[in-house]
Parts: structure tokens; C-alpha cells; sequence
């Protein structure tokens, strides 16, 4: 059975979506879920950068170390190597829509898109705010995990009971058709 595999996406991959990812390895350690998980950019202004300082900070009051962290851009390989491409806002996923390949394998959403009720809203940025937007950001992106986490088990529940189904071998004890 093959880990699931999660690229969350914001503008310049420094506040948002390290956070997104942070906090989605923390939820899968904690549940014992095996996922990859990464972030990227749409943008290439923070390629290289860790994390704005902000979100280091709230991620640490959580308990989450995203220090190491460091931002990158999209690339087109990314829409086949991972299963769920998950936006932080609008903006972003139509530009992910917009340069995803024919035949890509990943399916895109929002992440506030997992929580019910908060299907298509963005998840607040804080970049051009003070620190404590960021309190903000952290409550839409925990709801989003949540959210995802559920998803995520519940085709990892599926994926099992598919394996589980499949026919086993027969040995041909030398039979010759």
C-alpha cells in the first residue's frame, strides 16, 4: 500500500502553506498515518527562504518546528507526483488549474474546502498583517488539517479494504494449458 501524498500551495510558500505543512505532519505522526507531505509557491519571490518569522512563531506556541523549511516553487512534475495539490486560496488554485498537464494524477481543492461549511474560502493570509494574524491563519489551516486528516484515513481505509480484496495468486502446481 502505497503512503498518500499531499503539496500544499500559497503565493510565496513562506507563511500559509509551511504551516499547512507543519501542521499536516504533526497530525500524521500523531495518528501513525503514513503521507508525504510538502509545500511550494506560485510565485518565485521566497524561493530558498524558511518560513516568515510569524509563522515559525505560531507554529512553536503549537508545538511544531517548520524552522528547516525552505520555500520553492510549483513545478510541473509536482501535478504527478502527489495525489492532492491543496490550495490556500482562490487565487491560487485557479493558477494551479491553469498549469496543471494533461494526465496529471493530483487532485486539487482548497484546503478550508475539507471542513464542512467552509467549502471555497480561503484561508486567511497574514503576510501583510501583524503577528497576530497569524492566530487567524493558524485556526483556518487546523480546521483544514482536521479535515484533510479524515479525508486522508479514509481513503487510506479504502485503499486497504481494495488490497485486502484483491485476488491472491493460485499457484498452477505445474499445470500446463
Amino acid at each position: 500500500m502505497r503512503a498518500q501524498s499531499v503539496l500544499f500551495v500559497c503565493l510565496g510558500n513562506i507563511c500559509r502553506s509551511p504551516l499547512a505543512e507543519g501542521a499536516l505532519r504533526a497530525a500524521a505522526d500523531e495518528r501513525g498515518t503514513e503521507v508525504i507531505v510538502e509545500s511550494a509557491g506560485t510565485s518565485d519571490w521566497h524561493v530558498g527562504s524558511e518560513p516568515d518569522r510569524r509563522a515559525q512563531a505560531i507554529a512553536a506556541r503549537n508545538g511544531i518546528n517548520i524552522s528547516r523549511l525552505r520555500a520553492r516553487q510549483v513545478r510541473p512534475d509536482d501535478f504527478m507526483r502527489f495525489d492532492h495539490i491543496v490550495a490556500m486560496d482562490a487565487e491560487n488554485l485557479a493558477h494551479m488549474r491553469a498549469i496543471m498537464p494533461e494526465g496529471a494524477r493530483a487532485r486539487l481543492s482548497m484546503l478550508l474546502d475539507h471542513v464542512p461549511g467552509r467549502e471555497g474560502q480561503a484561508v486567511t493570509d497574514p503576510y501583510f498583517g501583524d503577528s497576530a494574524g497569524f492566530e487567524g491563519t493558524w485556526q483556518d489551516v487546523s480546521l483544514g488539517i482536521a479535515g484533510m486528516m479524515e479525508m486522508l484515513d479514509r481513503q487510506g481505509q479504502a485503499q486497504s479494504l481494495l488490497y485486502a480484496a484483491a485476488p491472491l495468486s493460485q499457484p498452477d502446481h505445474g499445470r500446463q494449458d
